[in-house]
């Protein structure tokens, strides 16, 4: 059994996007699953009860294990969108500055309403992320 309490599920994206708190939400999500699977190729998969995720890449953790993550991947928060491995050591400063209303965590970037977001620049940050972390097995 292993020691990660996040890890790869059955759990369909579909299934976590109808589960989002607000219609606005659920239609955010939506569409931005469907230009992450455009830019990536690929198909998401549900981490945990409710990351969802594109593509894969390892990191180590502070005690020498080996894991794999999602490379990029998206979760309908009832406070914003959160998007993962878009703003992993600075990357996309150049981008976040033309975004639009955004704020940013470790490795996180919060948009609350996809309409005030620049699509293009948005569009670029999950192709520059896709690029840079996904790392097939």
């Amino acid at each position: 059994m292993s020691d990660r309490t996040t890890q790869p599920n059955a759990t369909s994206a579909d299934e976590v996007v109808a589960a989002a708190p607000t219609d606005r939400r659920r239609d955010d999500a939506r569409e931005v699953l469907d230009l992450m699977r455009e830019v990536t190729g690929a198909e998401p998969v549900v981490w945990g009860p409710s990351m969802i995720g594109f593509g894969t890449q390892p990191y180590t953790t502070a005690d020498g294990k080996e894991r794999a993550w999602f490379a990029l991947g998206l979760a309908p928060r009832k406070a914003a969108l959160t998007f993962y491995g878009l703003t992993y050591d600075g990357s996309n400063d150049d981008l976040l500055e033309r975004l639009g209303p955004h704020t940013t965590g470790k490795g996180c970037l919060y948009v609350k309403r996809l309409e005030d977001v620049d699509r293009a620049v948005l569009t670029e940050m999950i192709r520059r992320a896709w690029r840079e972390n996904h790392r097939p097995a």
